[in-house]
């Protein structure tokens, strides 16, 4: 398993843990003005060996399954989450009560309830449990700068993003956790461009296509793609499938840890502050 750092990051790609060294020039290299490359004689030219073509360098493949999704909750809906041992579905029968702090509008959850996912059999949003595809989601920064949406609760305006906590996990680990359930006409996972609710959102329901589209926005040149899209997993996420709870600072840590240590659950609990900062005007 790779090594995580404070930040909740894989320590080898945090650049506070593990910065990045310049390449130094070589100080035994004697600097000289002008070109450095003496003229061949046209003898050495004549005998010079043919130019080759050099083959360009291969993008790195992306491995989908690593790619890790967020789902931001109030830290006091921690311990019911907890005690179901499952993030459940809006329309689940699971979930038999509103979380402690809601952050879903009455208007927003009423629209994922009447949206049906195209490609499922009647299947509608509510029915998926949402994650964003980064810490720095549209929505997550909205209720970060304390900014109003109608996808929003009124409630939530003004509470601090350090009551919030992030739960990650990756979409090989969702995946696995809802291959045995997958019944006939099921669409265990959903990757949708935008808000799964909006009619304008393009959502892709088969394998090949939700992995497509994932690298598509994982690798498009404009930030925004990734950050307006979300992956919704049918029913149910087994608490399990969380391998890392993100808090703002120390005091939350061992607040929610304080929480863990009462289940039977121990993902890793980082400090990030930056997945929790206002966003910059």
């Amino acid at each position: 398993m790779t090594d995580e750092c404070i930040h909740g990051l894989d320590l080898a790609r945090c650049d506070v843990c593990s910065p990045k060294v310049s390449p130094k020039p070589d100080a035994s290299a004697p600097l000289k003005s002008g070109s450095t490359r003496p003229p061949r004689s046209p003898r050495s030219s004549a005998r010079s060996a043919p130019l080759r073509s050099v083959p360009l360098a291969k993008k790195p493949s992306i491995n989908v399954g690593e790619q890790r999704i967020y789902h931001v909750t109030h830290s006091s809906n921690l311990a019911a989450i907890l005690a179901s041992g499952a993030l459940h579905a809006d329309a689940s029968d699971a979930w038999d009560s509103r979380p402690a702090v809601d952050i879903s509008s009455e208007h927003n959850r009423a629209a994922r309830r009447a949206t049906v996912i195209d490609g499922s059999s009647g299947v509608r949003v509510a029915d998926y449990v949402p994650f964003f595809l980064s810490p720095d989601a549209s929505l997550w920064s909205t209720i970060r700068a304390g900014d109003d949406d109608h996808r929003l609760s009124p409630d939530i305006r003004g509470i601090a993003a350090s009551e919030f906590v992030v739960l990650v996990t990756t979409v090989t680990s969702v995946a696995g956790a809802r291959s045995t359930d997958a019944g006939p006409g099921s669409v265990p996972i959903v990757v949708a461009d935008g808000d799964a609710a909006d009619s304008g959102t393009r959502c892709t329901t088969a394998r090949d296509a939700y992995e497509r589209m994932l690298r598509q926005l994982i690798t498009n040149e404009d930030v925004d793609a990734v950050r307006h899209a979300e992956l919704l997993v049918k029913d149910t996420v087994p608490f399990s499938a969380i391998s890392l709870i993100g808090v703002i600072n120390e005091r939350t840590r061992d607040t929610v840890k304080t929480i863990l240590a009462s289940s039977e659950f121990s993902p890793r609990v980082a400090v990030h502050p930056p997945w929790f900062a206002a966003p910059a005007e």
